[in-house]
């Protein structure tokens, strides 16, 4: 059966007769938990399960967990991070102890049937940058940066969860929150392929990626990131990133048009996959016709991504808390 160019999140903790009737006939890439999703471990291990059980696939499914702010699962069942920004700050050793949070985070999702994380972030924080993702960052130049997403990722592999490399091309420079507005970067496009794209170029090996909503108007004044031909080329090209492009959410302000627009769009542009997160019933269906079925290209850096899953080794993790306690002071 065809794969759909979508990943979908469901409108909440169980998945309704609809939902499960839908992913049947649409078959979509994968799913994508929030917050209204989750009450407990056992309850979400039971989603995980039925919403794999669909599509009739072990299909990838995505969360947001971060630490800090941008974390889904949280107390008391599962642990509370500080910002990114603030342990790189903090920790005595700061890629020890991003290794270890996202080692950890990594057996939280494992356990509960997640394979799929949306981190690291190899945007670079600026004085300017946006509150809504300042903290979430891991540094403020492109080495710090790029060690640090390594590490995220490489964390993230051995606990059995994939990463998303995430924003393409850099989302550093917005100064507007891309949820609510669009925001638009007009450096030059020599200053963005040495700084901004630059992390992106070295951490291009990912196999999953994630698109930045905002307009670089020295390379298309036109059109955010995820919908632009001519930034799909950077991508693709300039920062050599060859693995399965997923769109931020689409039902983020920053884009424009219905939302079968902006999935249509994003599809034509050269995303390889759509996300939409909200629940909606409505806008799924009118997504899943916009989007279309999987390219062929798609398909094999899908495959690719998906052939990286693997049982993890165990590990010690009382130990691991007290190391990071210890790092953090």
């Amino acid at each position: 059966m065809a794969t759909n160019a979508t990943i979908f999140g469901p409108s909440g903790p169980k998945i309704t007769t609809w939902e499960r009737d839908f992913f049947r006939e649409t078959q979509p890439l994968g799913f994508i938990v929030f917050a209204r999703n989750i009450e407990n471990p056992e309850q979400l291990r039971q989603l995980t399960g039925d919403l794999r059980d669909s599509v009739g696939r072990a299909a990838p499914i995505l969360i947001d967990q971060e630490g800090g702010r941008v974390q889904r699962m949280r107390s008391p069942h599962w642990r509370e991070y500080l910002p990114a920004l603030d342990q790189m700050d903090r920790a005595s050793d700061p890629m020890r102890a991003q290794w270890i949070r996202n080692r950890l985070i990594a057996a939280e999702l494992f356990d509960v049937g997640i394979d799929v994380n949306c981190a690291p972030l190899a945007d670079i924080a600026e004085d300017a940058t946006h509150p809504v993702l300042h903290n979430r960052l891991y540094g403020r130049d492109v080495g710090t940066v790029v060690a640090a997403a390594r590490v995220c990722a490489d964390a993230h592999l051995a606990g059995g969860v994939l990463p998303v490399l995430k924003h393409i091309p850099g989302y550093g420079r917005a100064t507007s929150d891309s949820h609510l507005s669009l925001p638009c970067v007009n450096e030059p496009i020599a200053e963005l392929e040495a700084k901004d794209f630059a992390p992106f170029k070295a951490l291009n090996d990912i196999a999953l990626g994630m698109t930045a909503h905002i307009v670089f108007s020295a390379i298309d004044p036109d059109h955010p990131a995820t919908t632009s031909s001519k930034m799909m080329k950077i991508i693709r090209k300039a920062i050599g990133f060859d693995g399965l492009l997923m769109t931020d959410d689409l039902s983020m302000e920053a884009l424009s048009g219905t939302i079968g627009q902006r999935a249509s769009a994003s599809i034509n542009a050269g995303c390889d996959i759509v996300l939409h997160c909200n629940g909606d019933p409505g806008e799924m269906e009118v997504v899943a016709a916009a989007s279309g079925e999987m390219t062929t290209q798609a398909t094999i850096r899908a495959n690719r991504a998906l052939a990286q899953r693997k049982t993890p080794a165990n590990i010690d993790i009382p130990s691991l808390e007290a190391e990071l306690g210890r790092l953090l002071g």
